[in-house]
């Protein structure tokens, strides 16, 4: 079994962070490096991604490919959520996302992923240590780069719809699949030259 975890400061109140971390996807699109690349993908989705909401999980680490199926299995608003493998190739597999207020705008995150990995050929074609190293980079990555987002972006949209997220989705499949918030930045910019025309 390995456990690795990794924590940030956020300089931005507890409830902006919880609710960016709600939704899974917002976190894989932070976690792409030249080691990891990661997709998440909702399958069912409860109570605004709580408890019982199911998710598939496409990694790379490293050239090798995974795909595995979550279920959320705790979500405490503002202090943790919780999700394990149900279906995959990993013997077990648990993320937990934990959130501590520090103050009115300062928040601690700390991703912790709990896993054994696998006998058999996929174990011996992976590098235990090399994957270790692969995770903790990804996450590491991940936390940098939503620190950024939310404390030099101002605050971001999270709660749309099922629809225009969907739509969201087809524009970002068109645009290469890059990250959500360079798909809404588009849209906006966009938006601003028709606005800037109509004047």
């Amino acid at each position: 079994m390995t456990v690795v975890r990794k924590s940030i400061d956020i300089k931005t109140a507890v409830d902006n962070v919880f609710t960016y971390f709600a939704r899974p996807e917002h976190i894989s699109d932070q976690m792409r490096n030249d080691v990891v690349g990661m997709t998440v993908v909702p399958m069912d989705i409860k109570q605004g991604m709580g408890v019982g909401t199911t998710f598939r999980i496409i990694g790379d680490f490293s050239g090798k490919r995974l795909e595995w199926d979550c279920e959320t299995t705790e979500f405490i608003k503002n202090e943790r959520i919780t999700a394990k493998q149900f279906k995959g190739p990993f013997k077990r597999w648990q993320i937990t996302t934990e959130f501590k207020s520090l103050g009115d705008n300062l928040t601690r995150v700390t991703m912790t992923v709990d896993y054994e990995m696998p006998f058999g050929p996929l174990g011996l074609i992976l590098d235990k240590a090399k994957f270790a190293r692969s995770a903790e980079k990804g996450m590491e990555t991940a936390l940098y780069n939503v620190r950024g987002l939310l404390e030099g972006n101002g605050s971001i949209p999270v709660y749309i719809t099922l629809d225009a997220y969907r739509k969201l989705l087809v524009e970002k499949k068109k645009m290469n699949d890059v990250p959500v918030s360079t798909v809404l930045t588009a849209i906006l910019e966009k938006y601003n030259e028709i606005q800037t025309t109509k004047n």
